[in-house]
């Protein structure tokens, strides 16, 4: 995702999570979850420059509808950099209108949070894995004995907390599965 290259750096780096229900926002099977994502991702490079830097916009640009074009007292830590502009084309319309009705619902739990010149930068498209491959109760893939899916890759974590604690539930199968030889 775009934050990859900019963990330790002067800004805080967090995201927001938009929930979307697969028959409503991308219906066509199995596959259209990845259609989806790789659609939005090819926007999010075409709208940052085509050129690797990532899409961005101020938190008060963003909430009140128009497009970013300048900075403010927030310099991004984005590495390669960010093409500011409009991030509404980026998203489906549902999940931009969660973003800007949740901003200042965030803003009253951490405060700055919904500081004008904070600057949103993305998109990333993932949590989780959209497909999801299948297991067990006995955390085995159903379709491949010896095989444990496990964390985001598989769809069984949307970050790395969730992931730590389902590689601990996996090794634990893996564990009794061993025993049971």
């Amino acid at each position: 995702g775009m934050s990859q290259y900019s963990r330790n750096e002067r800004n805080a780096n967090s995201g927001i999570v938009v929930g979307i229900d697969p028959e409503r926002d991308y219906p066509g099977g199995p596959l259209a979850g990845i259609e989806l994502q790789e659609r939005l991702e090819a926007h999010a490079y075409v709208m940052g420059g085509s050129n690797y830097q990532a899409p961005a916009q101020l938190v008060g640009d963003f909430v009140a509808g128009r497009a970013s074009t300048a900075l403010g007292s927030v310099e991004p830590s984005y590495k390669p950099g960010v093409t500011l502009g409009d991030l509404a084309p980026s998203l489906p319309d549902f999940a931009i209108e969660a973003i800007r009705e949740a901003l200042p619902a965030f803003d009253r739990q951490i405060k700055g949070y919904n500081l004008h010149d904070a600057v949103l930068t993305g998109i990333e498209t993932r949590t989780s894995s959209p497909l999801r491959i299948t297991r067990g109760e006995d955390f085995q893939s159903l379709n491949l004995r010896g095989l444990f899916p496990a964390g985001e890759g598989a769809g069984y974590a949307g970050g790395i907390l969730s992931a730590g604690v389902d590689g601990i539930r996996i090794a634990e199968a893996v564990a009794r599965d061993m025993l049971a030889l």
